[in-house]
Formats: structure tokens, C-alpha cells, sequence
């Protein structure tokens, strides 16, 4: 199959919920706390199948964040990695088009971090936690 990129829209969002509900070690976080509430990045898919998502926060500065990528846990196809890579890529793309200068990501995925790196990123080896708070 072919692989397509997409924004988000308001109807994936009961996709994505479902997916980060699949993974065990994934918690899905609040609509509202997502660029755009939920519609701020894109969608890969291969035909009509979602495959992988992400989100990009846009700042101020010459840096953007790439945020949330995940995947539908029941796609085991071997476009599955492409998927993954188009959409990193995909994001790197439209933010050097609107000045972006970095990138940057937070991690703790095996895979999700190789393909990173493949891709040319810098990965801190450290560990680092991440740290919110309700205000």
C-alpha cells in the first residue's frame, strides 16, 4: 500500500484514544493539553488505515516541539517503519518551510528513538523524566 500523510482532525481523535489505551505504557493525554486540542499534527496511513500520529507545538523561538507520536498498536505491516519515518520527516519539512531552525522530541521508546536517530537526530543518552503540572 501507499503511504499518505494528513493533518489531524477532529474525527481521529476517538482513534487515538484508543490507541494510547492499547499501548500499556502509554497514558493519553488530555485533548486540551494537544496543539490544537487534538487536531494540531498529522496522520500517516497506509490506504485507509491509520497507522502512526504526532503532534507539533509550535512556539516563539526558532524551535518547535514533535510531540505524542503514536501508533496503532494492531498495524504490523511492513510499511510500519516508513510510517514512522514519514511522519518525523513529514514534521521536519513543514517546520523548516515556516523558519523552524530545531526540533525537538522526548522519548523513552527503543524503536521510536532508533528511527530518530537513523534520521539524523542528536539523542541525549541520560535519562530524564518528564515533568507536569495542573495549574
Amino acid at each position: 500500500m501507499q503511504l499518505n500523510i494528513r493533518r489531524l482532525t477532529e474525527n481521529d481523535w476517538p482513534v487515538l484514544q484508543s490507541w494510547w489505551d492499547a499501548w500499556d505504557e502509554w497514558v493519553a493525554p488530555p485533548r486540551d493539553f494537544l496543539p490544537d486540542n487534538g487536531t494540531g499534527g498529522f496522520m500517516v496511513e497506509s490506504g485507509k488505515t491509520p497507522v502512526v500520529a504526532g503532534f507539533i507545538y509550535f512556539t516563539n523561538s526558532k524551535g518547535a516541539l514533535l510531540e505524542y507520536i503514536v501508533s496503532n498498536p494492531e498495524y504490523r505491516e511492513k510499511d510500519r517503519n516508513d510510517a514512522v519515518e514519514l511522519l518525523i520527516t513529514a514534521a521536519e519539512n513543514v517546520l523548516k518551510d515556516q523558519g523552524y531552525k530545531y526540533v525537538f522530541s522526548i522519548g523513552r521508546n527503543k524503536n521510536l528513538i532508533n528511527k530518530h536517530k537513523k534520521l539524523g537526530w542528536s539523542v541525549d543518552e541520560r535519562s530524564s523524566q518528564e515533568l507536569i503540572k495542573v495549574i
